[in-house]
């Protein structure tokens, strides 16, 4: 499975929609707005516990609001794909779901001791750290 059908898969695009798990495909998705729902899927796998955690991607005002138009904004889904693609990687990683989750909500000294979910939320290049250490674990260089 490619990494855009991973991404797919997190964000729970229907797995019959092809177009969605090629890399333009996805680029388009996100465009057009992804379903709340998504947002909604992945603030669950990531913070199962959390009902507070989704507002970290979309302030609680633009959630209710983007609630009636079922999408969200080409930024908002920018962000929720990115923190997909690193939860995609975390999970290929650790090979759980709850290894993956308290490496990603525990500081690390390689990021300065900030938590990887913070950086990631924060910025792509944030993200592309994480996912440096990420390959780092995976691929067996220090991390």
């Amino acid at each position: 499975m490619t990494a855009f059908a991973n991404v797919a898969d997190v964000l729970g695009l229907p797995p019959k929609d092809t177009a969605a798990r090629s890399p333009f495909g996805l680029i388009s998705q996100i465009e057009h707005g992804l379903p709340v729902e998504a947002l909604e899927r992945v603030a669950h796998l990531l913070a199962p516990g959390n009902a507070q955690f989704k507002y970290r991607l979309v302030p609680k005002a633009t959630f209710e609001r983007r609630k009636g138009s079922r999408r969200l904004s080409s930024d908002e889904g920018t962000r929720l794909a990115r923190l997909a693609r690193v939860w995609s990687l975390a999970l290929a990683v650790w090979k759980d779901a709850d290894d993956a989750r308290e490496f990603l909500f525990r500081p690390h000294p390689m990021i300065e001791d900030r938590r990887p979910i913070d950086v990631i939320i924060q910025s792509e290049f944030g993200a592309e750290m994480v996912v440096d250490i990420l390959h780092g674990l995976k691929y067996g260089s220090a991390a």
